[in-house]
C-alpha cells in the first residue's frame, strides 16, 4: 500500500471542503484506499522511490503560462545533480504531455499538448476563481494551464499510475502551494451527479468509450447548472449523423468505437440537455504536434498513417483530425 500522503490529501480536503466538492472530500481516503488494494501497478513502488530521490532545488521563479510548464531557481545549478534529476526523470518514461522545462531541462514530449491549449484558451470561458476537473488528464499538463490562467481549484483525473508519478515529479520541482491535484480515478469512480464543477474538460476521451452519449452525460452531472464544458475529440468531415465506426483498429489504436462529425457532435451535445453548443476548433493533427522523441521513444503518429498517403491511416481511415467543442449546462 502506498502513503496517500503523497497525493496531499490532506490539503486537497480542505480545499474541497471550501466548495461543493465537500461532500466528496469525506470519502476520498477510502475511495483512493480502496483503488490502490485492487489496481496498485506492480511498478508504483519504483516511481515513488525514483521521485524520493529527487534533490530539492529552490523554486524562484515558476511557469504556469507559458508553453514549457516550468521552474527554474534564478542561480547557476551544480552540472552533476542537473544530471542525476535528468536521469531520474527519465525512468518515469515515457513522457506523452508537455512540455516542461525542469531549471532547464527540457522535457519533449510526444504531444505538443501547448499547441491544443492555444487552440482552446481563446474560447473558454475564463478559469479565475473557478473549480476544474480535467478528466482523462494525462500527466497533467493541462492542469497546470489551467491554474496558469487563474483556476482556484483543479483535479484531474487519470487511472494510468505512471501518469501519476510524472505528475508527483513536475509538482516536486514547481512546490506543492500550488492548487493542482492528480488523483489515479477513471471517470467511473468518481461519484454520480456531483453537480459541483465549474468548468470539466474531457479532451482526447470520448472516442474511447463504447457508449459516447453515456460520456455526456457523465460530464454534465459533474458539472454545477451554469458550469461550462470543454470537449476535444477526434472527428471526420461529414454532415450532421456521420460517425465513423472502425471495424477494428483506428491509427493501431484498439479501442476507439465512434468518431464523429463536428455536427454530429453538436447534435449529440444538445441531445444530452446542454446549451449554448459551439464548435470552436478544427484541427488535422500534424506530424510535428504528435511524434516520437527522446522522451518518449516508442511509435507515433508517423507510424500509424500510410507512408504513401498521409491523409490515411494504415487501416485507410481518414486521418486523425480534432475537434474543440464548448457548452453550457442548464
Amino acid at each position: 500500500m502506498i502513503d496517500l500522503q503523497q497525493l496531499d490529501l490532506e490539503q486537497l480536503g480542505l480545499r474541497m471542503r471550501e466548495t461543493a466538492l465537500a461532500p466528496w472530500s469525506a470519502s476520498l481516503q477510502d475511495r483512493l484506499n480502496l483503488y490502490f488494494s485492487q489496481r496498485l501497478h506492480g511498478e508504483f513502488h519504483e516511481w515513488m522511490d525514483t521521485i524520493a530521490r529527487l534533490p530539492e532545488i529552490p523554486a524562484q521563479r515558476v511557469y504556469l503560462d507559458s508553453a514549457s510548464v516550468g521552474v527554474g531557481s534564478g542561480t547557476p545549478q551544480d552540472p552533476a545533480t542537473l544530471a542525476n534529476v535528468e536521469s531520474l526523470l527519465r525512468t518515469l518514461h515515457p513522457w506523452r504531455k508537455g512540455p516542461y522545462d525542469v531549471h532547464g531541462i527540457g522535457i519533449d514530449t510526444e504531444w505538443r499538448s501547448d499547441w491544443k491549449w492555444e487552440r482552446l484558451a481563446p474560447h473558454i470561458s475564463s478559469l479565475c476563481g473557478r473549480v476544474v476537473l480535467d478528466v482523462g488528464c494525462g500527466n497533467g499538463y493541462h492542469c497546470w494551464r489551467m491554474a496558469g490562467a487563474g483556476a482556484n481549484l483543479v483535479i484531474g483525473i487519470d487511472p494510468t499510475q505512471r501518469y501519476l508519478a510524472q505528475f508527483l515529479a513536475i509538482r516536486h520541482f514547481l512546490g506543492r502551494e500550488w492548487p493542482v491535484y492528480l488523483l489515479p480515478f477513471a471517470s467511473e469512480d468518481l461519484p454520480r451527479n456531483l453537480q459541483a464543477f465549474d468548468t470539466v474538460f474531457s479532451m482526447g476521451i470520448l472516442y474511447h468509450r463504447r457508449s459516447p452519449i453515456d460520456h455526456l452525460l457523465e460530464l454534465k452531472g459533474f458539472l454545477r447548472s451554469g458550469g461550462e464544458l470543454i470537449l476535444e475529440t477526434l472527428v471526420i468531415e461529414g454532415p450532421e449523423g456521420a460517425v465513423l465506426v472502425p471495424e477494428g483498429r483506428y491509427a493501431k489504436m484498439r479501442n476507439v468505437w465512434f468518431i464523429p462529425s463536428p455536427a454530429t457532435l453538436a447534435v449529440w451535445l444538445k441531445r444530452c440537455g446542454f446549451r449554448n453548443v459551439n464548435i470552436r476548433d478544427v484541427s488535422v493533427t500534424s506530424l510535428a504536434e504528435q511524434r516520437s522523441t527522446d522522451w518518449m521513444r516508442f511509435e507515433s503518429l508517423s507510424d500509424f498513417l500510410n507512408p504513401d498517403d498521409r491523409s490515411r491511416t494504415l487501416e485507410g481511415y481518414p486521418a486523425p483530425s480534432r475537434a474543440i467543442l464548448t457548452a453550457v449546462k442548464p
